[in-house]
């Protein structure tokens, strides 16, 4: 697992979906459409799209999560949802949530309207310092920060450059690999 480095899996950003950070959210998933069909279909399709500033770094990343939350604009009233996210949920608590703050209850044309206007630097975080890992880093150190991190996917730096995108559909496809003796 030493011998195998995170470069030698990542997706490179040149061949990832990316948008300027004042992109609307609409843009941001037509990148990511356009980004998926250039893919060979043997290949995982992205489930991200990289954002760059004005000099074409990488400041943060949208997952499909932050689209949903980023549509529905009463998730920001929900009150503890980060204590849910780590400790989990009955269906009942779901499905009361779902009716007392009100989610997801618009017509989809109001959440059309709503990504054609929201631009995604409104609703993007800086990266977390456990997001990221060196181009050079071993294949097991991945595996260990993707089982015990939040993260499907780590932003890949060389120096202090965003150079790729190391997702876990990767790793788990080159331990795979590995089992089989590929």
């Amino acid at each position: 697992m030493k011998r195998i480095k995170v470069k030698e899996l990542m997706v490179p950003l040149k061949g990832y979906a990316t948008v300027p950070r004042e992109a609307t959210l609409r843009e941001a998933v037509l990148a990511l459409e356009k980004a998926q069909m250039t893919l060979d279909p043997s290949q995982h399709k992205h489930r991200a799209i990289l954002v760059l500033d004005e000099s074409g770094k990488v400041v943060s990343k949208i997952t499909m999560k932050n689209i949903l939350v980023a549509l529905e604009p009463n998730y920001g009233k929900v009150e503890g949802m980060d204590v849910l996210e780590r400790s989990g949920f009955s269906p009942d608590l779901i499905k009361d949530m779902l009716e007392d703050c009100v989610l997801w209850a618009e017509p989809a044309q109001f959440f059309c309207e709503r990504a054609a206007k929201l631009k995604v630097s409104d609703f993007i975080q800086t990266p977390a310092e456990g997001e990221y890992i060196d181009d050079n880093a071993s294949l097991g150190e991945a595996i260990h920060q993707l089982v015990v991190s939040p993260f499907h996917s780590l932003l890949v730096s060389s120096g202090d450059e965003v150079v790729g995108i190391l997702r876990l559909s990767d790793v788990f496809t080159k331990i795979c690999d590995i089992i089989k003796g590929d």
